[in-house]
């Protein structure tokens, strides 16, 4: 139910349709079996659906699923920074441990950490209070060759995806030289330092930043 949650905040902040079928695919479970966690999520009171079936979080909802999201951010940013996993490692051990924490365990880890307000992976980590904006900055498969780019956040929900690029030094805070596009959706050619490396429109998709 908490990663459902936690699903929904992120499709909603990528401003993705958020959906049953969505979820299913995030979630790698079967349709009926998130159409049963939205039926309790919305007895709750956490979600509302509309005419066109698209799932939003209540503020009850939005406040429970940024609960999850910062302990699943700060758990994957101890993960890295203290016992030393890679970062296409933590999201799924992040998954199980985000439930078993409290919230005294959470305030010692965001304590020894000190205070981080991004995981490894870029994602903004929400305060335990406060105001939290969930927004994602332009991908790199959009930028205009000729570009540099400031890389802001990559997409956790590949892991293959996330070795593949680190393996390029393509990580939250690399500046990048957008060289060229392929046509007919061939692949965007950026330069790292002095290697060149062609990457695919899916791999330009998950990573996202700003023109530097």
């Amino acid at each position: 139910m908490e990663d459902c949650l936690r699903t929904i905040f992120k499709l909603a902040g990528r401003k993705l349709p958020v959906t049953t079928s969505a979820l299913a695919e995030q979630l790698r479970v079967a349709p009926p079996t998130v159409s049963a966690m939205l039926k309790r999520l919305e007895a709750g009171q956490l979600i509302t659906r509309s005419a066109g079936h698209e799932i939003r979080l209540t503020e009850h909802g939005e406040r429970h699923a940024r609960g999850v999201t910062r302990r699943h951010r700060l758990v994957e940013t101890f993960l890295v920074q203290v016992l030393g996993l890679s970062w296409d490692e933590v999201h799924e051990e992040a998954d199980v441990l985000e439930h078993a924490i409290s919230e005294r365990l959470e305030d010692r880890i965001d304590g020894l950490l000190g205070h981080p307000t991004r995981d490894p992976h870029g994602d903004p980590i929400p305060p335990r209070n406060g105001r939290h904006v969930e927004s994602w900055a332009a991908p790199l498969g959009g930028v205009p060759a000729g570009s540099r780019f400031r890389v802001e956040r990559v997409a956790d929900d590949d892991s293959e995806a996330l070795r593949y690029l680190a393996e390029r030094g393509i990580t939250p805070g690399a500046v990048l030289e957008v060289m060229n596009r392929e046509p007919f959706g061939g692949p965007v050619w950026v330069k790292v330092g002095a290697t060149r490396h062609a990457l695919a429109p899916m791999l330009a998709d998950v990573v996202h930043g700003e023109v530097a």
